[in-house]
């Protein structure tokens, strides 16, 4: 239980060799991790501070060398009478006896995990064996399962600057080109006096999208920095992004939780982080083209899922009139990746002089699953 109650990598490892020397009572342990390159790192428990890990050799006949090449557990219950040399990292007391198992997965060796020194003096015998290969069974899983939750959060980060960087592209990049371009023109004009009146038009233009483009940069600075933590549940992001949103933009803007904040609870992390950027990406839609001048983030559960939706009063559009190029300009695109990701789905709903409605439905539990499509009268479209 206790190594499998977090997925940090690191921790997951240090945690191992610590509770694999509890276990059988040992002073020292050793664990040797592999990763995907065949590159080592060392983990110990017991030891001295002033213990170099990487100097972590026993002698030349390779006795922890074994355990990896053999994949083949070691007892050894006198060192002094096993042939060679030994090499103890510095400061680091003289050892008696050893026990060393592989932890292995499907995918083949991922550490060795090695004993030293039982607390009452006596050799490991078979029954710590025993119970050290069971231990490294458990530990296999935890470790495997730690490392795939590393790669899935670095995937996770990598989606996420493609987003952004798409988003960049989609609005700062292109309204900097245009500036580019009407800083050209001026140049032009200033060599006519005679055309004064389009310069200051020109002028007026490049006001015009540099105030766009700071706004746009002042309300990605506040979605990058509006995040989750343990301390900070969605409804605490949500209500506090709502509040710097509608001061920023000048948009009458309230959030409405159904039932209560408790009931919210149950989405995963990432399906939550995922969330809270669909709404502000919404919201973002709000400010650039709705023109509106109310908005409601409206959050409840519903029948195992989240639903999220997010409605103003602006100018609408015609959704099925966009062409798929234009997608990534509104955003769309960008919120159904999100709620996709995650097992959810997207619908956008708007007509031309009615308003827009963005909702999101994610599942609610530890599996992600496609939902069931349950839903609740209060949220439905009148």
């Amino acid at each position: 239980m206790a190594i499998t109650a977090d997925l940090d990598l690191a921790l997951v490892l240090q945690r191992v060799i610590d509770e694999a020397r509890r276990l059988a009572g040992a002073r020292y342990g050793l664990l040797i991790v592999l990763d995907d390159q065949g590159q080592r790192t060392l983990f110990t428990s017991g030891s001295p501070r002033t213990a170099r890990c990487e100097q972590s050799t026993m002698g030349e006949h390779g006795i922890l060398e074994a355990v990896l090449r053999d994949d083949r557990p070691v007892n050894i219950e006198d060192l002094d009478r096993y042939p060679g040399t030994r090499r103890y990292p510095e400061g680091h007391p003289t050892m008696r006896s050893l026990l060393g198992v592989p932890i292995r997965s499907q995918e083949g060796m991922l550490s060795s995990l090695y004993l030293a020194d039982r607390e009452d003096g006596q050799p490991f015998d078979e029954h710590d064996r025993s119970r050290l290969e069971r231990f490294a069974t458990q530990a296999a899983l935890a470790i495997a399962n730690a490392r795939l939750h590393r790669r899935l959060m670095s995937l996770a980060v990598h989606e996420e600057r493609e987003r952004i960087a798409r988003e960049m592209h989609d609005s700062l990049a292109q309204v900097l080109g245009y500036v580019i371009t009407k800083v050209s023109a001026l140049r032009e004009l200033l060599r006519q006096p005679d055309r004064l009146a389009e310069v200051e038009r020109h002028l007026e233009q490049l006001e015009r999208a540099a105030r766009d483009a700071y706004a746009d940069v002042r309300e990605a600075i506040l979605g990058l920095r509006t995040g989750l933590a343990r301390n900070r549940s969605l409804v605490d992001a949500l209500r506090s992004y709502v509040e710097r949103w509608q001061d920023q933009s000048g948009v009458n803007a309230r959030l409405i939780v159904e039932p209560s904040d408790d009931s919210l609870r149950g989405l995963q992390p990432m399906a939550e982080l995922q969330l809270l950027r669909i709404v502000q990406e919404a919201l973002t839609n709000v400010r650039k083209h709705a023109r509106a001048t109310e908005v409601t983030v409206q959050l409840a559960r519903l029948d195992g899922t989240v639903c999220v939706r997010v409605a103003d009063n602006g100018i609408g559009f015609d959704p099925g009139a966009l062409e798929r190029g234009q997608f990534p300009h509104f955003g769309l695109a960008t919120m159904h990746e999100r709620a996709e990701a995650v097992g959810g789905r997207l619908q956008v709903t708007s007509l031309p002089g009615r308003g827009t409605t963005v909702e999101a439905v994610l599942p609610v539990g530890i599996v992600l699953a496609e939902t069931t499509g349950g839903r609740d009268a209060s949220l439905d479209r009148r």
